[in-house]
């Protein structure tokens, strides 16, 4: 069972997708762990979960006062799942929901808008991680400071992409499970 844990929505049991093909939803015990370590930098922020899913760490963070989200994934019945998370939490107004693949929303975005804190959590048998940390940093979507969780099956998050370890500082590496969970901060263009 997937809740939203504290805030605004707290306790509020969300819908999820049937079966486990397409997505793989993140465990209550990573996502307590997540926003435990992220817990000061949520308050007013904006926040993009690029691989929704259902959309919990996007209405987690909402809940919890950051100031709006957008929530993306290519699926449809994702997309139904996360619209009708949004409306159960009551969290609606402060999110947005789109339907789209990562690579082509981040490049729609390229001068629109930045984010403070990104969530990645693609399918771990693809290279949409290291994909999508590259062009955050091409599009130049995110804000100073800002902090990118990802999760990943493996220690190794850059994959092809391995010139990007110079572009984020890593804030926090953690293992749960069969989960990675790393936070990084963008390196400003100064200091590289």
């Amino acid at each position: 069972m997937m809740r939203i844990i504290t805030g605004k929505a707290r306790g509020c049991k969300l819908y999820t997708l049937e079966g486990t093909d397409t997505t793989r939803p993140t465990t209550e015990r990573v996502k307590q762990a997540i926003f435990s370590m992220i817990q000061f930098d949520i308050e007013g922020r904006d926040v993009l979960d690029l691989f929704g899913g259902s959309g919990q760490m996007g209405l987690e963070a909402v809940s919890r006062g950051a100031r709006h989200a957008i929530i993306v994934d290519k699926s449809k019945p994702a997309v139904d799942v996360i619209y009708k998370n949004m409306l159960k939490t009551k969290l609606a107004p402060d999110c947005f929901v789109v339907k789209s693949d990562y690579a082509d929303f981040l490049k729609s975005r390229q001068g629109r808008e930045q984010y403070d804190i990104v969530f990645l959590d693609p399918p771990y048998a693809s290279d949409a991680l290291s994909e999508s940390l590259l062009l955050l940093l091409r599009y130049d979507l995110l804000k100073p400071g800002a902090r990118v969780v990802c999760e990943s099956d493996k220690e190794n998050i850059w994959g092809k992409h391995f010139a990007l370890c110079d572009r984020y500082r890593v804030v926090v590496k953690t293992h749960h499970a069969s989960s990675y969970v790393t936070i990084l901060e963008p390196v400003l263009e100064e200091e590289v």
